[in-house]
């Protein structure tokens, strides 16, 4: 079987205080944000540190109801998911089904800059909560 994963898009961490999280990772690491994005319809707030051609995600909840937030209340902060590009979100979504793994979305959705994406169940993916990310030809370009 061919990967379907192009890359590492992004790793995700839950964070309480994301000014403070951007602070240290801009003072410790002198790593800058290239994107900042509220994502309503997830109750978060994201700011993305690019790191060659992927990203560190630091997310903190907008609203108590969001899953960031649950997260943080029974696990407190630190790596919340890790992202992988796939070509064809849709594709990929389907394979993953058809492998007879559990998933969080049965369909595609918008993700933050344009993308789209769909998540993978912990408990089919040993213990790890997985995005696949299809980036658009707008999201490539200022990728490169």
């Amino acid at each position: 079987m061919e990967s379907l994963l192009t890359d590492i898009d992004h790793v995700a961490i839950a964070v309480r205080d994301i000014d403070a999280a951007i602070a240290w990772y801009a003072d410790t690491l002198g790593a800058r944000v290239v994107h900042r994005e509220d994502v309503a319809s997830d109750g978060i707030r994201e700011a993305l540190i690019k790191v060659g051609d992927s990203y560190i995600q630091l997310l903190t909840p907008t609203r108590d109801d969001s899953t960031v937030a649950v997260f943080l209340a029974r696990r407190g902060e630190g790596l919340h998911h890790i992202a992988y590009r796939v070509a064809n979100c849709a594709q990929a979504l389907e394979a993953v089904k058809a492998s007879g793994a559990r998933v969080i979305d049965e369909v595609t959705r918008p993700g933050s800059r344009d993308t789209t994406i769909a998540f993978v169940h912990p408990t089919s993916s040993f213990g790890t909560l997985i995005e696949l990310v299809e980036e658009s030809t707008s999201t490539l370009s200022t990728r490169q």
